[in-house]
């Protein structure tokens, strides 16, 4: 017996009415499935952009409710919890741009994914902020302001928390133009901009604030040249040589030992203080030691690593790739126990004047301020720092495992020798300095090459000036409003800080 009306795939047939409705049917069908599979897609487009505002805000709200618990029942407990939120802010504000300086030459130079780098970042910061974090914070950010000039305890609080609001703010705005920005200065011009709204100007130490506008200039300067004359041996001793594996074998060696050496004595004099003090001629002994050390380690490994491979530059990325990845998480360790500690040092200062009273002597930086400073720097590396790793480490200039292994050791030599003279230095302006320093020794290398192509062939036709504009290795763009955010920093953070406090002074009517 014929089936009729049944599925074909059970072995019956269709009539001819039937199967054209069932074919409307399943065309349909498709079509609102197509829809629903369009919205879908349109609703994940439009919330991803506040799925990290929103963990962000949770993370802000999960802090400000642990201080509640823990300072509910005492004075000012209100004050500490909303300085604790502020706090926490700012720690997701330093995850988003600072650290993305420590990680982005790697990531640009792909000796790091940006998993990778986010996932060494996340642990060595944090490593650093606890174990080694500072346990006190001199008064007032520095010696910036004399405590005594704000008169009681209520306007110091204030300053306080107008200071670490604006310097949030700032450095928010900066991560979202993209300019890598210093958090200790921002923090800096913010208590600067709170100092003089609550006291007027002769409470700021102009001596102090000298020095750190001249930091502005010494630290991408200083990093910048060091990392061009590291790259400069690179180029000259073993990418322009004939057999560049042979003297691959005898300078990587050495090349890496020197970055161990200036790590190890880096660590020594800043990332172990809370630990155990050392002073800077100690310090070089033990990088002097660890440099020998670990260069003569390395001479077995490179010759190793480097049999089989062929006689061009490609090649040489290999021998950079471990020593970079190391650097890049000690430099996250370093940051962690310096620049988190300055961050949330105003936090502690309101935590401790809320409870004491006492505004006049050094503040210490209780644990869970620590805490939140390791956890809000993870998720604001997480959430929004790969935007400023790849503008670090691809869209300035193009960096190889060896331009970044450069800028890397010129973050380490840099800090040594500005500590050495006694200047005050950001490591964000180390780092940038060191990009902008390898891109523009590139430059100038190149130029140099192409001179001396032309004086041996001088019937070669030049090049016009569009096209030598064109084949510039730094991003003009990139380069100046980096600048400009490094100019401003201070004085906005400084303005925007002013403004706040008085805002906060009206509203609540004590100052």
């Amino acid at each position: 017996m014929l089936l009729t009306n049944v599925p074909p795939h059970l072995g019956g047939t269709m009539t001819d009415n039937n199967s054209s409705g069932d074919l409307r049917h399943l065309d349909t069908l498709d079509r609102d499935l197509a829809r629903f599979s369009r919205l879908e897609m349109a609703t994940q487009y439009v919330a991803r952009p506040i799925v990290g505002p929103g963990i962000s805000l949770v993370f802000i709200l999960l802090a400000g409710l642990g201080a509640a618990l823990f300072f509910g029942q005492t004075n000012n407990a209100m004050i500490v919890i909303v300085a604790t939120c502020l706090g926490a802010y700012m720690a997701l504000n330093i995850g988003a741009n600072d650290v993305a300086n420590n990680m982005g030459p790697a990531v640009g130079a792909n000796a790091l994914t940006m998993g990778g780098a986010i996932a060494i970042a996340v642990v060595f910061e944090s490593a650093g902020a606890l174990l080694a974090g500072g346990d006190v914070v001199s008064t007032i950010a520095k010696g910036i302001i004399a405590p005594e000039s704000m008169g009681d305890p209520a306007t110091f609080i204030w300053a306080m928390m107008a200071a670490l609001l604006s310097a949030a703010l700032w450095v928010n705005l900066a991560t979202y133009v993209g300019a890598p920005v210093s958090t200790t200065h921002s923090v800096v011009g913010g208590v600067m901009g709170a100092g003089i709204a609550a006291a007027g100007f002769a409470a700021v130490s102009w001596d102090t604030m000298g020095a750190i506008a001249a930091s502005w200039v010494i630290s991408p300067v200083l990093g910048g040249a060091v990392a061009a004359f590291f790259l400069f041996v690179i180029k000259s001793r073993i990418i322009y040589r004939d057999d560049k594996i042979a003297a691959a074998r005898r300078w990587v060696p050495v090349l890496v030992g020197i970055m161990a050496g200036a790590f190890g004595a880096y660590l020594a004099l800043k990332g172990l203080k809370k630990i155990i003090k050392i002073d800077m001629p100690t310090a070089l002994l033990i990088g002097l030691a660890i440099a020998v050390v670990v260069w003569l380690v390395m001479i077995p490994v490179i010759k190793k690593q480097s049999e089989g491979l062929e006689n061009r530059n490609k090649s040489l990325k290999v021998l950079f790739g471990i020593p970079l990845v190391v650097s890049a998480a000690l430099l996250s360790f370093a940051h962690g126990a310096n620049d988190v500690a300055n961050a949330v040092g105003p936090l502690a200062a309101i935590v401790q004047v809320s409870q004491s009273g006492d505004f006049t002597h050094d503040f210490s930086i209780p644990f869970w301020v620590m805490v939140i400073g390791a956890f809000g720097i993870s998720f604001g590396l997480f959430l929004f720092g790969p935007k400023l790793i790849r503008m670090v480490g691809s869209q300035i200039t193009k960096l190889n495992p060896m331009r970044a292994y450069c800028v890397a050791l010129s973050a380490a030599i840099t800090v040594i020798v500005a500590s050495w003279l006694g200047l005050p230095v950001s490591s964000t302006h180390i780092a940038v300095g060191g990009v902008f320093g390898v891109g523009f020794y590139r430059e100038w290398d190149a130029e140099r090459r192409l001179r001396n192509a032309r004086a041996a062939m001088p019937d070669r036709a030049a090049y016009s000036a569009e096209e030598r504009r064109r084949r510039k290795l730094v991003r003009r763009s990139h380069f100046m409003t980096i600048i400009a955010a490094w100019i401003i920093t201070v004085p906005a953070a400084a303005l925007l800080s002013a403004v706040i406090f008085y805002g906060l002074v009206t509203v609540v009517g004590t100052a």
